[in-house]
């Protein structure tokens, strides 16, 4: 009878096998888990209801998709264009140096950026692209290289960087955890460990989007 309880599992498999609505899959998945588990209708609604309010922050992510959208729709990516194209000296590599300056600023003082849907998507690609089109059009090549190249500065400037903070989940975590195998080391260690790598990061990347301007530049 225990593997009733895993007829959830074969609702999702299903449901998503058939390209079902997600959120509603998982539901019916949850609610069949219950029904044969011998939790009925109402305790399960309960248990759904007190999971949601308990985790409601998170959701709270999903808010800023749309808002984006809307700013996107209604001119952002237009309008950081039209700036971009007003700065002749501004070139795709610079843009990302300061970008990745700004991700690695974020991270040290503890500031949480979604950069990827917030700034890459609306803000950062659009601006470089068009900082790289002020002297000539640009290849399908070099437009797709602008975009790897935004999104990798953004996770350069959020991975070497994402332990700067002395109170950031992470740096508790190794902390905690080195402390549990017997190798007691302190957050502040493992901030003072990560400087040198964030710093060694942000010098490679200066170095591959000036190699990146050159290029760009080259095939003019």
């Amino acid at each position: 009878m225990e593997y009733l309880s895993l007829l959830g599992i074969l609702v999702i498999v299903i449901g998503f096998a058939l390209g079902l609505d997600t959120v509603a899959v998982v539901v019916i998945a949850a609610l069949v888990t219950a029904l044969v588990s011998g939790i009925d209708f109402v305790s399960f609604l309960k248990i759904l209801g007190k999971g949601f309010i308990d985790n409601r922050m998170v959701s709270l992510f999903f808010l800023t998709l749309p808002t984006i959208g809307i700013s996107e729709r209604h001119g952002l990516k237009t309008a950081a264009v039209n700036l971009i194209q007003k700065m002749k000296n501004l070139t795709p590599g610079r843009i990302f140096d300061i970008y990745t300056a700004i991700r690695e600023l974020a991270c040290l003082f503890g500031i949480s950026v979604q950069g990827q849907v917030q700034f890459i998507a609306p803000l950062i690609n659009p601006m470089a692209q068009a900082a790289g089109k002020v002297n000539g059009e640009m290849t399908e090549l070099e437009v797709d290289q602008i975009k790897a190249r935004a999104a990798a500065s953004d996770n350069f400037g959020n991975f070497f960087a994402q332990n700067l903070f002395v109170a950031s989940s992470s740096v508790l975590l190794i902390s905690s955890t080195m402390k549990s195998l017997g190798y007691p080391i302190s957050t502040s260690a493992v901030v003072l460990i990560t400087i040198p790598i964030a710093v060694i990061c942000y010098i490679l990347c200066l170095l591959y989007n000036h190699a990146f301007d050159k290029k760009i530049k080259k095939g003019k």
